[in-house]
């Protein structure tokens, strides 16, 4: 029986010639990523073991929770990390100022290339896998032992094939993409499994491939995984040197299911509370009054995001009492949309415009909700406390259908807006 890429890759770094689903071997890592929530647990349990690091140049912190800090507590978690990252001289260390949102900033950065296994003490480091390579999401602990060792265990997954076919409409974009994926297989419908992506994928961009691999773990999934291909190549070209061609799926590898998706068949798409999988199409649901629109984080912070935000905001009007906040996913981004002439068009329209951060997305930080109230978000999950209160509610969305919806204080697809 042939093999899936993600299996290529563990089986590659594991040191064997193949695995097989449910075999566990220990992997070699390549990169270990966490942030400011997460390291300090790492550092304290790799600092009981009394090795040294195995590879300061394969460990990645990222403060972009709760930074800047926003209290005594969050200000201490990152002390922690900037101490220990000065006295081990961590070469990737992103602090204020040149951090971002961990999965847009390392790929931004240059640190993710095709093949390699990634490990992130974050569940959205499935991200990465839109370029080509092995990522996933791990506990602290285990993040400690690679730091020590350069090694961990991993159980190979079983593997879901998703067949592209089609385009994309106008104002649909790989959030709408994976949104009905997830309503299709539902939150644990792709447990412990790969996503693994074929046929038309160059209908999808690379910012797409970000977005809907960021998600998969919404689905259980313990990985995402699309090809490498032109695409992938030209996002690359600047950011790394000798660009592999990455890994391929056997054609007689096995698949515990294969589902088709018809790109030309989604429309604009809401995830209503609570659930990811819980989608509607958004106009459906012109009854929804919004306090609040978020437009940001990992899944959706990039520049073609903001550039989605831009092309319905701009020379317009937010409704007026509703709160509009947009975060770009890191400072080059950010840089980007200043000259552009995106920030200024949001601010014109009504909008406040953040440092890049993840506080909005989990509660943590600027733009937390009361009780009652209702937020559209571009974040990736909105399960019940998710940002504020426990009797807010979150709906999820895309860029073009959060912009759509800021205009008129409720839930709408973009069409209904553009003229």
């Amino acid at each position: 029986m042939g093999q899936t890429a993600t299996q290529k890759i563990i089986a590659m770094h594991a040191g064997v010639d193949n695995v097989s689903a449910g075999d566990l071997v220990m992997a070699n890592v390549d990169l270990m990523l966490a942030n400011d929530v997460t390291a300090p647990v790492a550092i304290r349990e790799f600092n009981k073991t009394g090795l040294p690091l195995f590879d300061k140049d394969k460990i990645c912190f990222v403060l972009d929770h709760f930074t800047p800090n926003k209290d005594i507590a969050s200000a201490e978690q990152c002390k922690c990390v900037r101490e220990f990252s000065k006295t081990e001289n961590i070469k990737k260390f992103y602090d204020v100022g040149t951090m971002g949102i961990e999965h847009a900033l390392l790929p931004e950065q240059g640190h993710i290339a095709p093949s390699i296994f990634v490990i992130g003490a974050d569940s959205h480091t499935c991200t990465y896998g839109a370029l080509g390579c092995f990522s996933t999401g791990v506990g602290s602990t285990d993040l400690a032992v690679a730091m020590a060792t350069g090694k961990m265990w991993v159980k190979v997954p079983d593997a879901i094939k998703i067949n592209i076919k089609n385009s994309l409409n106008p104002y649909v974009s790989g959030k709408d993409v994976i949104l009905n994926i997830i309503g299709r297989l539902g939150v644990d419908g792709a447990s412990y499994a790969s996503l693994e992506f074929f046929g038309n994928i160059g209908a999808l961009s690379i910012d797409d491939r970000f977005t809907i691999c960021n998600m998969a773990v919404e689905c259980g999934a313990k990985n995402a995984f699309f090809p490498v291909d032109n695409i992938t190549k030209e996002y690359l070209k600047d950011k790394i040197s000798n660009i592999n061609c990455g890994l391929c799926s056997d054609s007689d590898a096995e698949y515990k299911l294969t589902l088709d998706v018809d790109l030309a068949e989604i429309r604009p798409t809401v995830a209503c509370p609570h659930l990811p999988s819980n989608v509607k199409d958004a106009s459906a649901l012109h009854d929804v009054k919004l306090d609040q629109v978020v437009i940001g984080s990992c899944t959706n912070g990039r520049i073609s995001d903001l550039k989605a935000a831009n092309e319905i905001l701009k020379g317009k009007k937010v409704k007026k009492g509703l709160r509009v906040i947009i975060t770009p996913a890191t400072q080059e981004i950010y840089l980007e949309a200043l000259r552009l002439g995106y920030i200024e068009n949001f601010i014109k329209a009504g909008a406040v415009v953040s440092t890049p951060t993840c506080g909005c997305c989990l509660g943590g930080h600027t733009g937390i909700l009361a009780s009652g109230e209702v937020c559209l978000s571009t974040t990736n999950r909105n399960f019940v406390g998710r940002m504020g209160h426990k009797d807010s509610l979150i709906y999820l969305a895309s860029p073009a259908v959060a912009a759509a919806s800021a205009l008129t204080g409720y839930i709408l697809s973009p069409e209904e807006v553009i003229k």
